[in-house]
């Protein structure tokens, strides 16, 4: 587990997502959410539950998509989360006020 790391989704207390990435286990990442160990984000919306990981075999490739994830509608999040992975394609065209319905 040295090189790669995992991509993650929690769904906190108020219903948010929060996205991030660890090198560490997910158990004691998630642990150290509820614990308030990371001031931030999460901290004030405990307890916290994983809902998806991934795992990379390079950081990078789990940062990067960590950002692309970040930019995905709630919509597109859910998605993912449920596996639904046949809606993502449709979920990803852009709506515009313009466009008929």
């Amino acid at each position: 587990m040295a090189e790669g790391a995992f991509l993650y989704i929690v769904r906190c207390a108020d219903g948010s997502l929060y996205i991030g990435t660890t090198r560490d286990s997910l158990e004691m990442r998630v642990a150290q959410h509820n614990e308030g160990t990371f001031k931030g984000y999460t901290s004030s919306r405990r307890p916290v539950v994983l809902v998806y990981s991934q795992w990379f075999e390079q950081i990078t490739d789990a940062i990067a998509n960590e950002r692309k994830l970040k930019g995905w509608s709630r919509a597109k999040k859910e998605a993912l989360i449920r596996g639904d992975l046949d809606a993502l394609p449709d979920l990803a065209k852009r709506r515009s006020a313009f466009e008929p319905r």
